[in-house]
């Protein structure tokens, strides 16, 4: 792995996302002796020469919070220009860890839960992370071209009880009207359980029928100039190139596939996981890994720096 220090001019920072099994996060109070006193952040701190950002990251969080880091996923990896410096912030999710919490910096601690945040102020580098930790670890691509719509609504249904919160509507086979009159459907079910709702392709329809944004095409991310006006805007992404698009239009998140084989596509290319981690590394939004996976993949994923995995058969059982 590349020494993250050697890179001059921009301080380099381990960061941690700390997570309990209820979703809850933690963030620090900077003492009264730093610069930006009293700002809330994710604990961390700068990575020294000779270390990794993961061997960092043990450091601090020994240092800092008292605790021996024991399973740390690598995430996002963002940059950001304060008036004294300019910082890469290496982002990792800490889900296992041993030793009590204890301020040897004499800093608080408080633990949040993502979209319910009510410490302030916030360090102004961490507002995309606090956003991209509404997501879930779990997106679900619809299926109604196999199942039929009113099996596939009993399936979402049944799916949206046992705590789907995140869908994509996505069927190439429906227009006008009839895609309208579903995507009401969808959005109403998911709506009345606190799940968003994502249209494939279409934002003008997402803003008609009240879902939560759009998931761009591969074709639409390399033809748009500007982010669609939607709350979520996310792209779908089959390289590097395209991923790296999709950050600079200002998408949320993206999909990258195919990284298995699948059923739809036999024979096809496909990225494979050592791929798929080395396009996904480094990427400042979170990227959810699609193609061939099913829900025991998740930690395999997550080993390889995605947010979670996209399901689309997988998503809806027998």
């Amino acid at each position: 792995m590349k020494n993250p220090t050697e890179n001059t001019g921009i301080i380099e920072v381990a960061a941690a996302v700390l997570q309990r099994p209820d979703n809850s996060f933690l963030l620090a109070q900077r003492p009264p002796d730093k610069i930006w006193a009293g700002y809330w952040e994710f604990p961390g701190g700068k990575i020294e020469l000779g270390e990794t950002a993961h061997d960092a990251l043990v450091r601090e969080l020994r240092e800092e919070l008292g605790i021996e880091v024991k399973t740390a996923y690598p995430w996002l990896t963002r940059v950001f220009t304060y008036p004294h410096a300019t910082v890469r912030l290496h982002f990792f999710r800490v889900t296992e860890w041993t030793g009590e919490l204890h301020p040897h910096e004499g800093q608080q601690f408080s633990w949040q839960y993502p979209g319910k945040v009510i410490v302030d102020p916030i360090l102004p580098a961490n507002a995309p992370i606090l956003r991209a930790l509404e997501l879930p670890a779990v997106y679900a691509i619809s299926n109604v071209a196999e199942l039929g719509i009113e099996p596939f609504l009993v399936r979402l249904q049944a799916r949206l009880d046992a705590g789907l919160r995140l869908v994509q509507l996505r069927e190439k086979n429906l227009h006008g009207g009839e895609l309208r009159e579903l995507a009401l459907r969808v959005v109403k079910l998911a709506h009345a359980r606190g799940t968003r709702v994502l249209l494939n392709g279409d934002a003008a329809l997402a803003q008609e029928v009240g879902a939560d944004g759009v998931q761009l095409t591969a074709a639409q991310l390399a033809e748009l100039t500007e982010r669609p006006a939607v709350d979520w805007c996310a792209a779908s992404c089959h390289s590097a190139e395209e991923l790296l698009r999709a950050q600079a239009l200002g998408c949320d998140f993206a999909l990258l596939s195919p990284v298995l084989p699948t059923q739809s596509h036999p024979g096809a290319p496909h990225l494979g996981w050592e791929n798929f981690a080395a396009i996904a590394s480094g990427s400042s939004m979170p990227v959810y890994a699609l193609g061939g996976l099913t829900p025991g993949d998740m930690q395999l994923a997550w080993k390889h720096g995605a947010y979670g995995i996209a399901l689309l058969r997988q998503a809806w059982g027998s």
